[in-house]
């Protein structure tokens, strides 16, 4: 890894810690909530924070299994930043057996995630930034060694694409269906393919 990619990542993760408020407070995690449901107010963008009322987010856990899937996930991972034992991994497995959705409870993933079918998608990263979208059956995993994707903000990833080992995702970068993530995508670029190459923009 060149000088200036290893500055792009420590710069990459220096701003998902700074947006994420995943701090280990119920309030934090009520936040973190609050930026999910505001992706399935209207999926396409960002729903304003003003829009997302208690009422609002009550009416859209109720609709959206994927809210839920991610309400869960908030809970664990708030339990699992307190050091509660034993809860966050029932709920993991509640995670799975429900809603067919492999994620660890203490994964750092900041709010706004909008998974669109949650069945068969595994995610496995060392963090992931904000309003990040998933279509559906998305892995994220490890290669040989034990380090895993670092995602940006706003980045989309289509149906039965694979992100794997110690790649970066950048910002807005678009991932096509059925990709093969094997090597970083830069900021705003577009990958395609198997293995996924980038696309001349």
């Amino acid at each position: 890894m060149s000088p200036m990619d290893h500055n792009v990542r420590n710069e990459l993760r220096r701003h998902i810690e700074l947006s994420d408020p995943d701090d280990g407070t119920l309030a934090g995690a009520m936040d973190l909530l609050t930026m999910d449901a505001c992706r399935w107010l209207r999926p396409e963008e960002v729903a304003d924070r003003s829009e997302v009322s208690p009422l609002v987010i009550a009416k859209l856990l109720y609709r959206h299994p994927s809210l839920r899937a991610m309400a869960w996930f908030r809970l664990a991972t708030l339990m699992h930043r307190r050091k509660v034992k034993v809860l966050p991994g029932i709920l993991q497995r509640r995670l799975l057996r429900l809603y067919g959705l492999e994620l660890v409870p203490g994964t750092k993933i900041g709010g706004g995630l909008y998974i669109a079918h949650p069945v068969g998608c595994v995610i496995v990263v060392e963090s992931m930034g904000t309003n990040v979208s998933l279509m559906g059956s998305v892995t994220f995993g490890r290669r040989e060694l034990l380090r895993w994707p670092v995602v940006g903000d706003r980045a989309f990833f289509g149906a039965g694409c694979r992100v794997l080992g110690a790649v970066e995702i950048g910002a807005r970068a678009v991932i096509g269906a059925n990709a093969v993530v094997l090597a970083d995508v830069p900021t705003g670029a577009t990958a395609v393919g198997i293995p996924a190459r980038v696309l001349p923009r």
